[in-house]
């Protein structure tokens, strides 16, 4: 039935969408800084996490992500969609490319803090330059068609915006904008070391079980997809 296939296109479109923009608006508020009260409390309204940089940081994150998939999908199918996706991707890139550099600027201009490390140790450089590098080259790449490259990159331009996050952060977890000595940091939020064993126990089964089975779905999966009259 077209009208059930349209509606969970529909509501799961507008899941992922609205997945993708709360993760930013959090990531927004966490680099921000929050009124984080002596007692390690919020003290705020909800309504402070709407705020301009956060809403940045959320279509930024979005607009990655739409980036990120399209590439993905690229690899997987052919003729009108294919056409199609790669529309959407020249868009994606180009919305992402404005958007983060938007970001980028408001961080060095109005959130000063998240670049001390950065001063104090210029060293350090070398993780934003990479990641600068790895994002010009999803464009090339993508350009030339090819996807599976710039699906690479574009891998790793997430994994390393997140270690930017994590150093501009580190040993903070949460800022507290009062007085940052309510900071929450890697120490105070720690665990006992008992708890910290089991973790890394389960983490020491877990991954290499998830790794595994992600390679053998992939595996079974690859190479495009072949649309016929049967097809979702």
């Amino acid at each position: 039935m077209k009208w059930w296939r349209s509606m969970w296109d529909t509501i799961y479109s507008i899941a992922s969408i609205a997945l993708a923009l709360a993760l930013g608006l959090v990531l927004g508020n966490v680099l921000q800084g929050m009124p984080i009260g002596a007692d390690k409390e919020f003290t705020g309204s909800w309504l402070m996490f709407l705020n301009p940089y956060a809403f940045l940081t959320a279509f930024t994150t979005l607009a990655l992500f739409m980036m990120h998939g399209a590439i993905y999908l690229l690899m997987k199918t052919e003729g009108r969609l294919y056409a199609k996706l790669t529309i959407l991707l020249k868009r994606s890139i180009i919305a992402f490319i404005l958007l983060f550099s938007l970001t980028s600027l408001y961080t060095l201009i109005y959130i000063p803090h998240l670049s001390d490390d950065f001063q104090a140790q210029p060293l350090l450089f070398v993780v934003p330059v990479l990641t600068f590098l790895a994002i010009a080259n999803i464009p090339r790449l993508a350009t030339k068609r090819k996807f599976k490259s710039a699906f690479f990159f574009s891998a790793l331009s997430i994994a390393l915006l997140l270690v930017l996050v994590a150093i501009e952060l580190y040993p903070t977890m949460l800022l507290s904008t009062l007085d940052p000595a309510y900071s929450i940091d890697v120490y105070t939020a720690a665990s006992s070391e008992k708890s910290l064993g089991i973790m890394l126990l389960f983490a020491a089964i877990g991954i290499p079980l998830v790794g595994g089975y992600t390679y053998f779905v992939y595996k079974t999966f690859a190479g495009k997809v072949e649309l016929d009259e049967m097809s979702y």
